[in-house]
């Protein structure tokens, strides 16, 4: 009977596994907000970093800056300044774009994480529909993608840009449109350890399952013995 109900056992567990595994390749991002990260998380406010420093291969708390235009890493594209002033989830310092504000900005994490967002401002005192779009990566492998307007707040356009992945990503690219320049500050970032809703209803059922699965075996062996 034992060996049996382990067989039993053994069935349903690689039926989860293997449930599990392919709801976790599928993944999930959501868009959220500045108080949606928990608390111990990582921010990036470049306090203490000069005006005038080269964001372009600039690393702070472990995460690497590159800023690329048509694919090519720029210098003297982005530098730390202290505009645009306190707008927008946004205060000096701050990264500012000078000149070309079409690039791409990335950032390597130290680590992998769930959740990501900055505040940002857009150099332009009308709201913009989709003013910045942010991008998620498990190394080369896209994630998901999010866009947030810019409303004006209240100086110039900008708010805060954020999302959450059901997969951890290591890699995060940003991009802005709808005016000369951009601003960026307060990066913030985790990793939740909370399993995403799916994960948990599959293991609740899976479980539920096994009493149904043990009464069976021990039956069966009992009608067996007769």
């Amino acid at each position: 009977m034992k060996a049996h109900v382990k067989m039993r056992f053994a069935a349903v567990g690689c039926f989860l596994v293997l449930t599990l595994s392919a709801t976790n390749a599928m993944g999930s991002v959501i868009g959220i907000g500045p108080g949606s990260f928990p608390s111990g998380s990582s921010l990036i406010n470049f306090n203490g970093l000069a005006n005038g420093t080269e964001v372009n291969g600039l690393t702070v708390t472990g995460v690497q800056f590159v800023y690329s235009i048509s694919g090519i890493p720029t210098n003297g594209a982005l530098v730390i300044d202290g505009g645009p002033g306190v707008t927008n989830n946004v205060s000096p310092p701050n990264i500012v774009s000078l000149g070309n504000p079409t690039g791409t900005l990335t950032m390597m994490l130290p680590g992998p994480a769930t959740v990501f967002g900055y505040g940002f401002a857009i150099l332009t005192t009308a709201p913009v529909f989709t003013a910045t779009t942010i991008s998620v990566f498990d190394g080369a492998t896209p994630l998901g993608s999010i866009s947030y307007p810019a409303l004006v707040d209240p100086l110039f356009a900008g708010g805060f840009a954020g999302i959450e992945s059901t997969i951890p990503f290591n890699r995060v690219q940003a991009t802005f449109a709808g005016g000369p320049a951009f601003a960026v500050d307060n990066i913030q970032f985790a990793a939740s350890s909370v399993p995403e809703p799916s994960t948990l209803i599959l293991l609740a059922s899976g479980l539920a399952y096994l009493p149904l699965l043990v009464r069976r075996g021990v039956s069966g062996t009992k009608e067996k013995t007769r």
